[in-house]
Parts: C-alpha cells; structure tokens; sequence
C-alpha cells in the first residue's frame, strides 16, 4: 500500500508542477515521450533483475 501512495504523490506533485509551468508560460521539464518509455523500461528491467537474483538465489 505504501508504494501506491508514493505513485500517488508523486504524480499530485507532478500534476502541481505541470500547473505551475503552465501558468509562467515555460515549457514542460520532462523529456520526450520515447524517453519516457525508455526510462519505463529501464525501471522494469530493474524489477525484473532483483526478482530473478531473488528467485535464483532462494535456493
């Protein structure tokens, strides 16, 4: 439960920012969409190494 309330934040904060930035009038300070998809797959792919070493090393 405590990682969704993390999500949460940090898009409440996200959202806070994007309002403010539009209110000045300046760009968003976020990357392109394909970066975002990458640095998706890059959190993934960590995820997924630490589940596996978790897996494997169980035994």
């Amino acid at each position: 439960m405590d990682f969704l309330k993390q999500i949460g934040l940090a898009l409440l904060g996200g959202w806070i920012i994007g309002i403010a930035f539009g209110w000045l009038k300046l760009p968003a300070p976020v990357p392109p969409f394909l970066g975002l998809v990458g640095a998706t797959g890059v959190l993934i792919g960590g995820y997924c190494y630490e589940l596996l070493m978790r897996f494997f090393t169980r035994s």
